[in-house]
């Protein structure tokens, strides 16, 4: 993997090669996507009527399986919820995938360059603002398939064992980067690793101050392992829209105590 800074807005049509996901540095300890929940309990955070709207949308007709997992049925939504326990169809491609024109930690196209076109834009607009700030934000990985998440999967369960890797790794179809709604980003001073210590670098600091201005939330917050699944992730942004990402941050939430679904454990 090369480490050039490039700003690029390739066209995804082409190469199907794929490069090499970086297993976090933190992988003891932490994430690289993913989340926990349950579709126990349905009451959202929120009394607004849009709120309750958006509430219904995230419930209506998903498909329960004996084991208790659910496959969403609104894969499309801006504001679908992914986790351990509410997964993507196995087919599900989101159809507006495009390359955002930020810096990444690779210069050749690869399909992780790619995000929606709304969450790509909005991803413009962040890195824009950083740079304007003096900040020099990477970004590292975003869309992923069902077929290549089952990849790196199967992979870091080889190397770490499926517990380990359970804490840190999604199994295909759990994975947010799937919804094509979610990017990794790290910065040179982490010499592009994705670490928890990024949270205390500028880039991360910022990040975590002003991600929810353009649509982001900081997906796996700290502290909140026992709803997401997941440890700490700062370098993991989601993007939700501005219409919920200011009342998520301001109210340090996660999306699933958000939008009303809690474990069973609760």
């Amino acid at each position: 993997m090369s480490f050039s800074l490039v700003g690029c807005s390739l066209d995804p049509s082409n190469a199907e090669k794929e490069q090499p996901e970086e297993t976090p540095v933190s992988s003891q300890v932490s994430g690289d996507e993913v989340e926990k929940e349950e579709p126990a309990s349905s009451v959202p955070q929120n009394d607004s009527e849009d709120e309750s709207s958006e509430q219904s949308e995230q419930t209506n007709d998903d498909v329960v399986a004996r084991d208790g997992t659910v496959t969403v049925n609104n894969p499309e939504s801006l504001n679908v919820v992914v986790n351990k326990e509410r997964k993507l169809p196995s087919n599900y491609i989101p159809e507006d995938l495009t390359v955002p024109d930020v810096p990444f930690s690779f210069s050749e196209f690869a399909p992780k360059k790619q995000m929606r076109k709304e969450a790509a834009q909005a991803l413009e607009e962040l890195f824009t603002a950083a740079q304007q700030d003096g900040l020099d934000l990477v970004a590292a990985s975003g869309y992923r398939s069902y077929d290549r998440q089952k990849q790196i999967y199967d992979r870091n369960v080889d190397v770490y064992g499926k517990e380990e890797t359970d804490k840190f790794s999604a199994r295909p179809g759990t994975s947010e980067h799937q919804t094509g709604l979610a990017m990794d980003v790290t910065s040179a001073q982490m010499a592009f690793k994705l670490n928890q210590s990024f949270g205390k670098t500028d880039e991360g600091e910022w990040l975590a101050e002003h991600a929810h201005e353009y649509g982001f939330v900081i997906r796996y917050i700290k502290g909140s392992e026992d709803i997401t699944g997941y440890t700490y992730e700062p370098w993991h942004l989601r993007y939700v829209g501005k219409q919920y990402s200011t009342d998520v941050y301001e109210q340090e939430l996660t999306l699933e105590e958000f939008f009303g679904f809690h474990p069973v454990s609760e």
